[in-house]
């Protein structure tokens, strides 16, 4: 795209138009130079709204979940930003749910901008670029952003570097999944919501996750456990409240602050990363194949063939 065509473009975003921010959106989800001015220009536009997270195995209810809070929030006439990370198709290569069958008539709302995102292969819970396409949500003015991730239980870390709260979902008949979950996502969790409360087993999921979380390591912050019928938008207020809840103390203990410059380290080491590995990869990509040989023939260990590999781009790159 020409940089005249992409000026149009950001122009266009920042009048307001839909149309401009789902094809800024789809520049920054391919990656590369247009995506990185697209980020450059929109940065300075980037403020303080709130991220959550929204995560949790198959079944507990997360989109209607996510979707009664998109109407409360609305209700109170901000403009809201839905991410929703779907398991990417084997066929096509993109989301297997669409924005129109996850949220029906909110995608018709203008103060709601939803957009699908395929996880691509990605095994932490979220697509490489969702914090990316969030910031383009914020830029665009969504004055609350969410994010919801694929149900692929405990490899949804990622949704902790992205958010500002996690909500982990949970329902009666998650009994299993939380054993597996346990060392991994529960850690995450900054709130704890046991939807589909009115189907028998949820009281004892309470009192089993309130005894779990009592001996976890005391913090700042105690872990909620809440109960919701979101099908029925029942107890979303109360949710709503314990979201804000955790804003307000993490801004007032300067943990927000401590979250984000994270979030900023994070998302600078994985660019460098990147970065790094094509520039490497340029320099000595041809020879991996030889010392890959030689490990796998017991003449060399892998840490001799990287250090030597490590090497020549450093002695290249001078």
């Amino acid at each position: 795209m020409p940089d005249t065509a992409l000026d149009r473009i950001l122009a266009d975003f920042l009048a307001g138009d839909r149309r401009a921010a789902s094809r800024l959106i789809s520049v920054v989800e391919a990656g590369g130079p247009e995506a990185e001015a697209v980020l450059h220009r929109l940065y300075p536009r980037l403020g303080d709204a709130p991220r959550l997270g929204i995560t949790g195995p198959p079944g507990v209810g997360k989109s209607t979940l996510v979707d009664a809070l998109v109407r409360h929030h609305r209700r109170q006439e901000r403009r809201v930003g839905v991410v929703a990370v779907d398991p990417t198709s084997p066929f096509t290569g993109g989301a297997v749910l669409g924005d129109r069958v996850r949220m029906g008539d909110l995608t018709l709302d203008p103060g709601v901008f939803i957009r699908s995102m395929a996880t691509r292969g990605s095994l932490g819970g979220l697509a490489r670029t969702t914090k990316e396409v969030v910031d383009v949500l914020e830029a665009f003015g969504q004055q609350v952003l969410m994010i919801e991730t694929v149900g692929v239980g405990q490899t949804e870390m990622d949704v902790a570097q992205v958010a500002d709260t996690v909500v982990v979902a949970l329902s009666p008949e998650s009994g299993d999944a939380i054993q597996a979950m346990k060392a991994g996502l529960m850690e995450a969790a900054d709130i704890l919501v046991v939807n589909k409360a009115d189907r028998p087993g949820a009281d004892q999921m309470v009192r089993n996750l309130r005894a779990d979380l009592a001996m976890r390591p005391q913090s700042d912050w105690t872990v909620p456990v809440l109960t919701t019928v979101a099908s029925r938008d029942e107890k979303l207020d109360a949710l709503a409240a314990a979201v804000d809840a955790h804003r307000e103390q993490q801004q007032a203990t300067g943990a927000l602050a401590g979250r984000r410059q994270a979030r900023a380290a994070a998302e600078i080491t994985a660019i460098l990363r990147d970065r790094l590995w094509q520039h490497g990869h340029a320099h000595v990509g041809e020879r991996i194949g030889d010392w890959a040989a030689r490990v796998s023939a017991g003449t060399e260990t892998p840490y001799t063939a990287a250090r030597s590999l490590l090497a020549t781009i450093l002695e290249e790159t001078r």
